[in-house]
């Protein structure tokens, strides 16, 4: 039985790994005490110069360690460590773990305290508090990486109750010394930067990179490069503070001390005259300080409304991202963003860097986080197979390694803010029900629900009032409280977490093809309702309406993950269901024009008028209505007297769907609906005075006007009528106009 070893030859290893450029997991299995007095004796030997602690600051093994709580090691995101100490008693998050990882240098170890591996599938993980996996009997996402440990040779396991060791390897030299180091990668990146940063307007560069590869090193010393080439003010800006840590740290090397005026730790101003400065993103798109380069680092965590700002309000452009990552996918970032950066700025460029910097390119440590939290997930492109498509239901939790990766790499490319955290709740949620769409072997599309609702009634009743706040259950609680239907939390809902199709399959009608097995599905183990939330977007409105859902609710405030307003759509399955969305529809639609000016003037023209378009018809125009419209588009009745019939006449049915494709719809919008004033109007570009926008208003109203009353035209009382009512508005209009001569 392998032997306990000494503090002493716990060093040597450490040098063993800085010479091979590895990194290392140690896993002390066992009771948390032992593990905790063992750390005290050994981690003395070893270099802990940055080093960091995850558990209480009572119990830190070693003084000089950075504490931090189990939640926060994406704050440290662009740092660079040489010993993590995680306390897996404490709470594993995976986001947060996966992060940390990713700062260890080159010999670095990784110390995690956690109970014997055959155990984990039943480990009650406190982190699970912050879910709603508290009530699962197993927790398949731990056994998958139990088995994965189990089986990696590089992993060192320690029993700290008997000091028993597993895995150590003699040690073994090496031909060349592992060193920190430029690579070729890095150094094209920094030129391209410059490039950038000094070439034309409007040829933005994007720049991807697994962790590890020097791209915030790389915008650190380009953006010096710039400075000294003549550049006077360059911005960056991050998800966080702490995330550009590594990026000044360069950039002052870089400079050097006898360039540097003034230093500290979030501007570098050289004695040129040039500066490097960071702002936060809303304090960025607020201030628009006049950067001649922006730089815009982990740009995957930004939402992309935010990012799209960014890209329109400065005429040159970085933006960096990892390519798999703890804070979201840059791939599927890359993958979404680039519909807006073909759209606004065509000749933008793609730059990857592959080689790693911080440590060696075969790396243990690096290879067994990415398998344990899927982060290369379907990365590996295969050919497609010819032959039918088929959907079957899966369990992700019992499927092969291979159909979950591949699964889980459709999710990544469709929704750029999939992180681990994503797959340990899609494994371990007991409710979840998903499906595969396969052609041949391989997975072409993904669908993932969760089963929502149910409450007793007091409970519901409570939700309504926003008394009580379950966790989970985000769409049955939401709709019950925003529409003020208690019922909706009693009901049973089918949530539609996430979609993902192959981009090779798209437009092809699997993704409906998904959602209808769901639908089925639903029916058959006695769901109400079927239903999905999603920041707004007018693809997907357009796929989830395709599908049979109708619009419950807009988001009153943007949403802090994606920068946009949720929408949240349900299609009723059962008697009680489909009574209840037609009531919550309606009742939305009652809302809708007092909510739009106070809550939503400034959602995009485009998808306000999309979102009307789904909701049921406003109050029928009167004849009151009809004279006063008249008045506006055919003489010169004032626009502000006549908006309650011009709102009016926006909700009638088949008027907006007009509206949709008509010229002048943005200015309609902004004017009508969200009832912006003529001083914001001339400012945002959409007109050049209140004359020639009222002009264009009139214009838009009588064609309207026509849409609305061409359905009218086959009955001969109603057109009479309508005859007379404009006749009498021409007249009244007339006598206005020869009034004010």
């Amino acid at each position: 039985m392998p032997e306990s070893i000494q503090p002493v030859e716990w060093a040597r290893l450490q040098s063993s790994l800085q010479q091979a450029g590895h990194r290392q997991l140690v896993l002390l299995e066992g009771d948390r005490a032992a593990s905790l007095a063992w750390l005290v004796q050994h981690l003395p030997a070893l270099s802990r110069a940055r080093g960091v602690w995850s558990g209480p600051a009572e119990d830190c093994p070693q003084p000089g360690l950075a504490i931090i709580k189990p939640q926060n090691g994406r704050q440290w995101l662009g740092r660079e460590t040489d010993l993590l100490v995680w306390d897996g008693w404490q709470g594993n998050p995976p986001d947060s773990l996966a992060a940390l990882t990713g700062t260890l240098m080159a010999g670095g170890l990784w110390f995690w305290l956690m109970p014997p591996l055959p155990e984990w599938q039943q480990f009650d993980d406190p982190d699970y508090a912050r879910t709603a996996l508290t009530g699962a009997k197993a927790h398949a996402f731990a056994q998958r990486m139990a088995g994965l440990i189990l089986a990696d040779s590089d992993v060192i396991r320690i029993n700290t109750v008997t000091g028993q060791c597993l895995g150590l390897k003699p040690e073994t030299s090496v031909p060349r010394a592992f060193e920190i180091a430029a690579t070729s990668d890095q150094n094209r990146a920094v030129e391209q930067v410059v490039r950038c940063g000094l070439g034309r307007r409007r040829r933005p560069l994007v720049i991807t990179a697994d962790r590890g590869r020097g791209k915030s090193a790389a915008l650190g010393i380009a953006a010096v490069g710039l400075l000294n080439a003549g550049r006077q003010h360059l911005a960056v800006t991050a998800p966080s503070p702490d995330a550009v840590h590594t990026l000044f740290l360069h950039a002052r090397q870089a400079a050097g001390v006898d360039q540097v005026a003034a230093d500290s730790d979030h501007e570098i101003r050289l004695l040129n005259g040039g500066s490097l400065k960071f702002y936060a993103i809303d304090e960025l798109l607020r201030l628009q300080p006049p950067a001649e380069l922006v730089l815009v680092d982990e740009a995957a965590a930004i939402p992309a409304p935010l990012l799209k700002r960014v890209l329109l309000g400065w005429p040159r452009v970085v933006f960096a991202s990892t390519v798999h990552g703890y804070e979201g996918s840059g791939r599927g970032f890359t993958i979404r963003f680039r519909q807006v950066l073909d759209e606004h700025t065509p000749n933008w460029h793609a730059l990857r860097l592959d080689q790693p910097i911080r440590w060696a390119a075969d790396d243990p440590l690096e290879r067994l986080v990415d398998r344990l939290y899927l982060l290369r997930a379907g990365q590996s492109e295969a050919d497609a197979e010819a032959g039918d498509c088929h959907i079957e239901q899966w369990r992700p939790a019992e499927g092969s390694e291979a159909d979950l990766d591949a699964a889980f790499g459709l999710l990544v490319d469709a929704h750029y803010r999939t992180t681990p955290g994503d797959l340990r709740q899609w494994l371990d949620d007991p409710e979840a029900t998903t499906w595969l769409a396969r052609r041949g072997n391989q997975v072409v599309g993904v669908l993932w629900m969760t089963r929502e609702g149910n409450f007793p009634k007091p409970l519901a009743e409570q939700v309504m009032q926003g008394r009580r706040r379950m966790r989970g259950h985000l769409l049955p609680q939401s709709l019950a409280n925003h529409s003020g239907f208690a019922e909706a939390a009693t009901l049973s809902m089918g949530r539609i977490v996430r979609i993902a199709v192959n981009d090779r399959e798209r437009r092809r009608g699997l993704g409906q093809q998904l959602v209808a097995a769901a639908r089925r599905h639903g029916k058959s183990v006695g769901l109400d309702a079927l239903g999905t939330s999603f920041g707004a977007s007018l693809d997907l409105l357009a796929f989830w309406h395709k599908c049979g859902l109708s619009v419950m609710r807009l988001g009153l405030q943007r949403e802090a993950s994606s920068g946009e307003f949720a929408v949240q759509m349900l299609r009723g399955l059962s008697d009680a269901g489909v009574d209840l969305a037609g009531r919550m529809q309606v009742r939305l639609s009652e809302h809708w024009q007092t909510l739009v000016p106070r809550v939503w003037r400034a959602l995009a023209p485009d998808l306000l008028i999309a979102l009307t378009a789904r909701l049921p018809a406003g109050p029928a125009l009167t004849t009151d209505d009809l004279r006063e419209l008249a008045g506006f588009s055919e003489g010169a009745r004032g626009f502000e007297i006549t908006l309650l019939p011009l709102q009016r006449l926006t909700r009638q049915v088949g008027v907006v769907d007009k509206l949709q494709s008509a010229e002048d719809a943005d200015l309609w919008c902004r004017m009508v609906l969200q009832t912006w004033h003529w001083a914001e109007l001339q400012t945002a570009g959409y007109s050049t005075g209140r004359r020639e926008a009222e002009n264009r208003l009139r214009k838009r109203a009588a064609e309207l006007l026509r849409t609305y009353n061409n359905r009218d035209l086959e009955d001969p009382e109603k057109l009479e009528k309508l005859e007379r009512t404009q006749r009498l508005a021409r007249g009244s209009s007339r006598s206005l106009q020869g009034g004010t001569k």
